[in-house]
């Protein structure tokens, strides 16, 4: 044991003091005892002690209980949101794990030891007491944390058959840490990578998104991919190792991809562009042809695809719903600024349409992940000014049928009845707007209506349902060999 000073909240250290006073043990442990001793600030705060949950609950006012663990989350009061509510957990022995995901049960114990005996890591298995500046350190954590590893406490196969979870944590804390992961603990990791499928999708998730969230990413990723765990996360991503690129590219896809996702990172850019610069060639492996004009390899169609499978893949993690529509309509999209020659305002009004008005810097922004994926240089600065340009231009014009000089009411006035023509001449006339803002006006929409009102209906059906997408052919070929091969609908 030791005695050092580490800075406490005041918050915390009353929490401490009540149970102390009331004749119990009270230690922070876990994370945030790990990050004082980093010089890092805590994200949240946990109290181990020896007092039962009742014994907790009525030491404290505000206080609620609602798991078999025995944690009480105590409300301090505080205007700080990572000391709001404080968890506090007595010392606890866990039984057998036959789920690899939760103890069969749970015993609460005096010893402090029998508490730190049960943590994942050692780094997370020191405790500190702030009445007296003591640490206790069974585990080797403080060594650890100086040589900058993440060791697993006792036996990696056990920590691991105990909750498979922690091998994926094992990897995210060497990316949040920028720590090594110990031979032995390596080793276990790769050779229980597959119990990581009886974990659920949602907590798999949350772990992933965190690695995703992380500074160093990339370094992570090949980590998890090296110790087999990619097969059970995002199994798709796999097909890009060796997948090599045309001569534009110095990475096969796996590389490129986690490159561009190191970008984004490297930005601190959202989870959503991080996420789309990480899945958005991940259609290539199925899209890959050889060209013999070319001499080298195609990809047409791999945006189609590869939006197809980032939507099963997010589907499967149990991603929110909107976060699935902006990842895959940035994917679906991102080839439109990686060739100048489609740069004409018009174009970029229908990308507009296509990835909304609040995305479509974002696109931009994928766009220079991608680039820097290449192993290029970043994009020119003079292209990034006109495309920018370009955006802020077109921005100020209409690309919704809510933003027309006519709607559904003047349609009633010149004789349409309601009913699907209402849609098709409103969707014809934005076209023609999207082609040319000018022509936004009522007098010309009337006119327009009038001619477009005297089309037999299968030709303004036509008309109508001609912006709704305009490569349908090439995205039911693609999707086509993505069905067969993906078996996604």
């Amino acid at each position: 044991m030791k005695s050092v000073h580490l800075p406490i909240p005041a918050e915390i250290k009353k929490l401490c003091d009540t149970l102390r006073k009331s004749s119990f043990e009270a230690y922070l442990v876990g994370g945030c005892v790990r990050d004082l001793l980093l010089s890092r600030e805590p994200k949240d705060w946990d109290i181990t002690t020896n007092a039962k949950p009742e014994e907790i609950q009525k030491l404290f006012a505000e206080t609620f209980y609602e798991n078999k663990f025995g944690t009480v989350g105590v409300l301090t009061g505080s205007e700080d949101p990572r000391l709001k509510v404080v968890e506090i957990t007595p010392y606890r022995i866990e039984g057998k794990y036959s789920d690899a995901r939760r103890p069969d049960e749970v015993l609460f114990s005096d010893k402090l030891e029998d508490d730190l005996e049960r943590r994942d890591f050692t780094i997370n298995a020191v405790a500190y007491e702030p009445a007296t500046g003591t640490l206790v350190d069974l585990h080797g954590g403080q060594e650890d944390i100086k040589r900058r590893l993440i060791s697993a406490v006792g036996k990696p196969d056990e920590r691991f058959k105990e909750d498979a979870l922690r091998m994926l944590r094992a990897v995210r804390l060497s990316a949040e840490l920028e720590f090594a992961i110990e031979t032995n603990t390596a080793k276990s990791i790769s050779e229980d990578a597959a119990l990581l499928k009886k974990i659920s999708r949602e907590r798999v998730r949350d772990e992933f998104v965190r690695i995703i969230e992380s500074e160093h990413p990339m370094q992570a990723l090949f980590v998890a991919q090296k110790l087999k765990l990619f097969a059970h996360i995002v199994p798709e991503l796999e097909e890009g190792i060796d997948c090599e690129q045309n001569q534009a590219h110095a990475y096969d896809v796996f590389e490129h991809s986690l490159r561009a996702l190191q970008h984004a990172a490297d930005r601190g850019w959202s989870l959503e562009i991080r996420l789309a610069a990480l899945l958005h060639d991940v259609g290539k492996p199925s899209a890959r042809r050889w060209s013999d004009e070319k001499k080298d390899w195609t990809f047409h169609g791999h945006e189609v695809i590869g939006a197809r499978i980032a939507k099963k893949i997010m589907t499967d993690l149990r991603m929110p719903t909107h976060m699935i529509e902006t990842v895959v309509s940035l994917i679906r999209w991102h080839m439109f600024f990686s060739d100048p020659e489609k740069i004409t305002l018009s174009a970029v009004r229908r990308t507009i349409r296509n990835v909304g008005r609040e995305h479509i810097k974002d696109l931009l922004s994928l766009r220079i992940c991608d680039r820097i994926g290449t192993g290029r240089p970043k994009e020119q600065p003079f292209r990034l000014r006109k495309y920018m340009s370009m955006v802020d231009e077109a921005m100020r014009d209409p690309i919704s049928v809510s933003m027309l000089a006519i709607n559904g009411a003047r349609l009633i006035e010149m004789g349409e009845t309601p009913g699907p023509r209402f849609g098709w001449i409103l969707h014809a006339l934005l076209e023609e707007v999207i082609d040319n803002p000018k022509r936004n006006t009522k007098e010309y929409l009337e006119n327009r209506t009038r001619e477009l009102s005297r089309l037999p209906e299968h030709e303004l059906k036509k008309l109508g349902e001609a912006g709704k997408d305009r490569k349908v052919e090439e995205e039911e070929t693609a999707v086509e060999e993505l069905r067969k091969k993906h078996h996604v609908s």
